[in-house]
């Protein structure tokens, strides 16, 4: 039953990673499906970060479709844009994220560490961490986020197939092939839209 499970979050997976690629909104209610049931699998797997950074994942997907529809950001402030586009991340936001990202690491290692029976602590708080960054630079469409999720995706699809999930691990492993045309493709929008 877990595999039929598996093979259902791979499937809606794909759906959100075209998603994604295109910059389509509609990404964002495939967020609320997605981790919906990643959250029974991880569970099981004994990866409580993943299991933990889908919660975020649900309400990240609330934000991130606010932000993409309306401009919205976490300050509430509205630019006179109507609709998100795509950017680059300043160098200040970034110096911000990389403190977080390892603030968060070191958090999250250590809850695991002590608090839990995870035998990959450090792994998993790491791509937990680095998604969690990753995420809200998606949310802010920011183009640099691809390079995040290429981290990502490279070092969970190794901790997939150490933990047995070869469905999800197939997946992850996808989604660092399209995270490097998803940049190029982002990239191009910038310039479309700069146009």
């Amino acid at each position: 039953m877990e595999q039929y499970i598996e093979l259902l979050g791979t499937a809606v997976g794909i759906v959100y990673l075209w998603q994604e690629y295109h910059a389509s909104i509609h990404l964002w209610t495939t967020s609320i499906i997605m981790p919906a049931i990643y959250l029974y699998i991880y569970y099981n797997a004994g990866l409580y970060a993943d299991f933990g950074i889908n919660i975020y994942y649900l309400a990240i997907a609330l934000y991130g479709w606010l932000a993409w529809r309306y401009n919205f950001s976490i300050r509430g402030r509205k630019s006179d844009s109507k609709e998100l586009t795509v950017s680059h991340i300043g160098k200040k936001r970034l110096s911000l994220l990389v403190v977080l990202f390892l603030l968060l690491w070191a958090g999250i290692a250590h809850i695991l560490i002590y608090l839990t029976d995870s035998t990959v602590p450090l792994t998993d708080a790491f791509t937990t961490s680095l998604s969690i960054v990753g995420m809200y630079m998606l949310a802010r469409k920011y183009v640099e986020q691809w390079y995040v999720w290429l981290v990502v995706d490279i070092v969970s699809s190794a901790l997939y197939v150490y933990k047995e999930l070869y469905f999800t691990a197939a997946l992850y492993a996808v989604y660092a092939i399209i995270a490097i045309f998803g940049y190029r493709k982002w990239k191009q929008m910038i310039i479309y839209e700069n146009n």
